[in-house]
Parts: C-alpha cells; structure tokens; sequence
C-alpha cells in the first residue's frame, strides 16, 4: 500500500509544524495567510494520518513520522461507495429560481444537473446561484444551465476510488462535493450515482477517531 500523497499546502504545514511546533492553527494559518476554517480538513487529514498530532491548549507538533502506516492504510481502503450520500439532480432546462428552490428543501450545497438521457451536464453551486440572483435578472427565466460548471470542466469520481483521493481533490480544487459517477453510452458518457462531500469525509475522520479510542 502506497503512503499517502500531501498535497503541497499540507506539505508546508508539516514543515511549518516541525520547525515551530507545538504551534496552534491559528498561528499556522497566519504564516500561510488564509483562515483557520480554510486549513482545518487539511489538519485533519494530517493528524488521523499521523503526521502530526494535537493536544488541547498547547498546538500541533510534529511526530517524527513519514507516514503512519496503520491509518494510512485504513484510508487507502476506505472506498467513496462506504461514505458516499444520494446526490440531488435537476434537469438543465429548470430555472435558477427551481435550483435555489430544490437546494434549500434538500439542504445541499451542491445540484448536479443531467440532460434528458439522465447524464452529468453541468454542476451548480451555491455561490453559482447566489451569483446569479444577484445579476438584477429575473431567476424566473434563467435556465440553471447558462450558470451551471460544464463538462469537462467538473471533478468526478466513482465509487471504488479511494476516500482519500477524493480527500485531496475536495481540498485542493476548494469544493464541497463531487458526483460519483459510473458510465453508460447515452448522453455525456457519465450517470450519476451518488455524491461524496467534506461532510461525508468528516464523518470518516470521526468514525476512525471513535474505532481508535483517539
């Protein structure tokens, strides 16, 4: 099983770690000038995987360890179908108004929209449709496609993919979620089966903490 891949924001924070530590989030996250919520799922990634671990009050300090073999074999096992949730679908002829509408009743942050083979065309997100309320044109009559992100331009997975990938690809493309998709011969190519979301991953870190007594 191979070690996991650190992406090279979190390699600068274990770097940062070693050379301060113990050193609070707040204080890591000033010297990378972003926000504690910005780095938070990268330090969480970072202390189940053993890079790093934390103790109330005092700050994160480094272990000493390359890798943590245990944990990251426990992620790398760890597929999108075991974590996954049941995605929210709109046609792309709906309007903005409907999307907003379907959004708020389902309480996502994401719609996936499929065209009439039932297949992934586009994504829309909630600052893609708090964007488009704000144009000063009626959301009534603004079809959720002329908004949407379109292929091939929207990050996808499927089911057998490891978590942990998934992991990186939320963080590092700064998204909330991701269509799991399988492919079919209709359409573009690609039907959506689920969805797997920072949400979805949080429950996986609080799961293993729980199984670990950590």
């Amino acid at each position: 099983m191979s070690p996991i891949e650190l992406s090279t924001r979190q390699q600068q924070i274990v770097d940062i770690v070693k050379e301060n530590g113990p050193i609070t989030g707040e204080h890591i996250a000033e010297r990378l000038s972003l926000t504690r919520a910005t780095l938070r799922p990268d330090l969480a990634i970072l202390t189940m995987a053993g890079f790093l671990d934390a103790r109330p009050r005092v700050g994160y300090f480094y272990t000493g360890k390359s890798e943590s073999p245990v944990l990251a074999d426990k992620l790398q096992e760890i597929k999108v179908h075991h974590y996954q949730s049941r995605p929210v679908l709109i046609e792309q002829s709906a309007s903005v108004y409907e999307a907003i509408c379907t959004m708020f009743l389902e309480d996502v942050g994401t719609l996936f929209i499929v065209d009439s083979d039932a297949t992934l065309v586009g994504v829309a997100s909630r600052k893609d449709l708090l964007r488009a309320s704000m144009g000063g044109q009626s959301i009534e009559s603004i079809p959720v496609s002329v908004i949407m992100t379109r292929m091939p331009n929207i990050t996808m997975c499927e089911k057998d993919d490891s978590v942990i990938e998934v992991a990186q690809k939320l963080i590092s493309r700064q998204i909330d979620g991701l269509p799991i998709v399988k492919k079919v011969d209709t359409g573009s190519g690609f039907e959506v089966v689920g969805r797997i979301t920072k949400t979805n991953i949080t429950q996986l870190l609080v799961d293993l903490a729980s199984k670990d007594g950590m």
